[in-house]
């Protein structure tokens, strides 16, 4: 369940690469609990806002608060504190292809917790259940994996140290309908289990019908509106229009007007 607390709060931030302004004046607030979208058109600069967020990219200007720490401000000591908190899946998975899933799902706990062998084990196979992944695919190496099965170890990776926060890159991308709409569910079950707040940059229309509490769409370097996706889909604006009105919106949102969303809308 959403809360009033803030887990990030973005503020005046803007972001140059030369003369190529990405960012003017993004101002957005996440609260625990909750699972947003960003959004928007190619190169509007969403994926550049994520790694803002996960310490990656440095913007020109503004602030950037997760757990009310600026992290544009914080000591490397800090950040890797903050970090430690959150998950992230990629939208390659970033699994090694020379560790098994196992071993991938483990590496976290290797590197930051001093828990014994066995220990690690045991937490990496709980995770690796938890995503959905039967116990046998364990031994097995990324290459092995479908694509499907792939993205599932990647989250139970992201979700290994028990964070606060994930944040999904296109985590439908390349998939079948059938076996994206079994991700979504997925992400939705660790949400109500685990208690995270998810922050997710997508293009996929049904995961932003099924998985959201809210949605921000990027456009012209700001946030040009945060809402539901009920709400925002009837934003006039006319990038936010261009957007959802396509045959593949219209599909989506049929699709989902019989209650078949997060929210019943």
């Amino acid at each position: 369940m959403t809360s009033t607390e803030t887990i990030i709060e973005i503020k005046n931030l803007s972001t140059e690469f030369g003369n190529t302004q990405v960012h003017k004046d993004i101002n957005l607030s996440i609260k625990r609990g909750e699972v947003i979208a960003i959004v928007g058109g190619s190169g509007c600069g969403k994926t550049t806002l994520l790694r803002e967020m996960l310490g990656l990219t440095q913007p020109t200007s503004g602030s950037i608060k997760i757990f009310d720490q600026d992290i544009l401000l914080a000591s490397p000591e800090i950040l890797l504190k903050i970090q430690r908190r959150f998950g992230v899946l990629f939208q390659e998975n970033a699994l090694f292809s020379s560790l098994n899933l196992l071993e991938n799902v483990a590496f976290p706990l290797h590197e930051h917790t001093r828990l014994d062998k066995n220990m690690i084990q045991e937490l990496a196979l709980l995770k690796i259940l938890m995503a959905g992944l039967p116990s046998s695919a364990a031994v097995k190496y990324p290459a092995m994996l479908s694509g499907g099965m792939q993205k599932r170890a990647g989250l139970a990776r992201a979700i290994v140290l028990d964070p606060e926060l994930i944040f999904l890159d296109e985590p439908t991308a390349g998939l079948d309908p059938n076996t994206a709409s079994g991700l979504d569910e997925l992400v939705l079950n660790l949400q109500a289990t685990m208690g995270l707040t998810i922050v997710i940059i997508t293009h996929d229309l049904d995961t932003l019908w099924t998985v959201t509490d809210r949605v921000a769409f990027i456009g012209e370097g700001v946030i040009l509106d945060v809402a539901p996706l009920a709400e925002l889909v009837k934003n006039p604006h006319p990038l936010i229009k261009e957007f959802f009105s396509g045959s593949r919106g219209r599909t989506a949102e049929a699709s989902h007007s019989k209650g078949k969303d997060k929210h019943g809308n």
